[in-house]
């Protein structure tokens, strides 16, 4: 029977257990503990692993099977996004405030409880993105921040984490300019972790877990050429 494999100090922050023993209920939960210092952040994400936990948990690291994904070359713009995008009056930019855009996937949304992005998380990756690792995509409207994403990009993939949106449609044009960016920067696969619907409409599929695990091989270790916009 798989049992939940507990992260000690001593481990090194490298070393996690192979994805293949993550439970199946909860479905795809592999380990607990450690920290979330960069060297295991990435050393994480290599392996197709991702941490979510709530606050007063310790950290939970998954590796769920299936795993959604969006090849950027898949990515689906309906009639109206494609006017959104044309005429929407949004302006789009990389990497000016990861912050606000971090804070912006915190914030309370309709329909749900707390977040799960802990002050902890929020330091984490704002370390990351300091050292050139984790991105993100802001959509604004009359100068104001009204939509993004943020993420983790090794390689020729970018691990997708979190977007919001407080204008209609501005997640989904953070979305566009993140794939086309992907598409000028040799980007494989977006990691989208979870099935969604609204994911869904724009192009992603589940592949099993064993696929994205040989995707990551191929394309995580690539030489990281500058991500530009």
């Amino acid at each position: 029977m798989k049992t939940i494999t507990w992260l000690s100090p001593k481990d090194a922050p490298e070393w996690f257990p192979p994805p293949e023993q993550a439970l199946d209920d909860p479905a795809g939960l592999l380990a607990a503990g450690g920290d979330l210092s960069p060297a295991r952040l990435l050393a994480a994400y290599r392996r197709g692993i991702f941490p979510w936990y709530s606050p007063g948990q310790p950290v939970l690291w998954w590796s769920p099977d299936p795993r959604e994904v969006l090849f950027p070359e898949e990515f689906r713009v309906s009639r109206s996004l494609a006017k959104t995008l044309r005429n929407g009056g949004f302006s789009v930019v990389m990497d000016e405030d990861f912050a606000g855009v971090i804070d912006g996937c915190a914030a309370p949304r309709p329909h749900s409880v707390g977040t799960w992005i802990t002050a902890e998380m929020r330091a984490a990756y704002l370390e990351l993105h300091r050292r050139g690792h984790a991105h993100s995509i802001e959509a604004r409207l009359g100068g104001e921040l009204v939509g993004g994403l943020y993420g983790v990009r090794l390689g020729g993939v970018f691990f997708g984490e979190s977007m919001f949106s407080r204008a209609r449609d501005a997640s989904k044009v953070a979305l566009a300019h993140l794939v086309a960016v992907c598409r000028r920067n040799s980007i494989a696969v977006i990691d989208c972790q979870l099935a969604s619907r609204h994911l869904a409409s724009l192009g992603s599929r589940s592949i099993p877990r064993a696929q994205f695990q040989a995707l990551l091989e191929e394309w995580v270790s690539l030489d990281p050429a500058p991500f530009v916009s």
